[in-house]
Formats: C-alpha cells, structure tokens, sequence
C-alpha cells in the first residue's frame, strides 16, 4: 500500500475510532493491537496487514471495504484501477493527440464491454433476476462487438 493510501487509510481509521468515543488505548485493546501500532497506523506511518484492518473494522463494525472506500481507493482484489492505463497513454510522446483520444476510447469501450464488468453491475443491481453463471463470463458476445467497434474506429482513423 502507497504511502499516501496508508496515510488515507490511517485517518479514516481515526475518525471512526473519534466518532465512537474510544480513545487510542480502548480501540487498541478492544482490536486486539498494540496501542503503538495503531498510533502508527493512524498517522499513516504503517499500512496495516489485510488481517489486522479486518480487526479494526471488526470493532467499528464496518467492512474492511467500507474503510478502504471511505478512504477513497478500492480495496485488494477489487477492479483494477484504469487510472494507470489512460494515464500512460496521456504521458506517451511518441502519440499524437488524435491518436491519445482514440486509444482513450478504445479503451474505454472495451471496459465498458467487458463481461466482468457487466457481471457485476448486473448481479449488484439484480437487473435479470437471474445468478450469472459461467455463460455470463465467457466473453463471446463482448468481445466480438468490442472488436468491430475498433476495427470501425481504424477503418475511421485510416480514412482521415
């Protein structure tokens, strides 16, 4: 975890600690902690373990999701972020603008396409009433789309 994650992390931890009406010492007990280290988690200066912020959250009873979220980032394991990806294309010199806006959408589209992605919107909103099952997850039907859409997008790039 970044600094500036744990650091997040760390005072989110803080005011729900605050919020509660514990003081260092009863949360650090009550977590099963030493007093230190929760000192240290709370100024960001240790990310805690998956482990132990599943203690914290535990005693603020909250999900270590919930706290991840609150502190503004996705938790382990979630989606990754897509951050990375569009800010790499922005920073590439070799690209020029027209090329950056249709890598963005490109890459946009097959995201918003993407199975996974779908899946889970679905399954969270209840959209079909239906479980997704293996089916959902094979791709076929998206990434076919996702291709024609980007061979539509290069038919379109070449012509101009």
């Amino acid at each position: 975890m970044a600094d500036r994650r744990a650091t997040s992390l760390g005072e989110i931890i803080r005011q729900q600690r605050e919020l509660a009406e514990l003081s260092m010492r009863q949360f650090a007990e009550l977590a099963g902690i030493s007093n230190p280290y929760l000192s240290q988690i709370e100024r960001g200066l240790r990310a805690p373990s998956q482990a132990v912020l599943d203690q914290i959250a535990r005693t603020l009873k909250v999900s270590s999701d919930a706290l991840y979220e609150q502190a503004g980032f996705s938790p382990p394991g979630a989606e990754p972020e897509t951050g990375g990806v569009l800010e790499a294309i922005a920073q590439d010199p070799r690209l020029t603008a027209r090329q950056r806006t249709a890598l963005r959408e490109v890459y946009e589209a097959f995201v918003a396409s993407s199975p996974r992605v779908r899946t889970r919107t679905a399954a969270r909103t209840g959209d079909d009433g239906a479980a997704a099952g293996p089916a959902a997850d094979d791709g076929a039907a998206a990434d076919g789309g996702a291709l024609a859409d980007s061979g539509a997008l290069a038919d379109a790039e070449a012509g101009s």
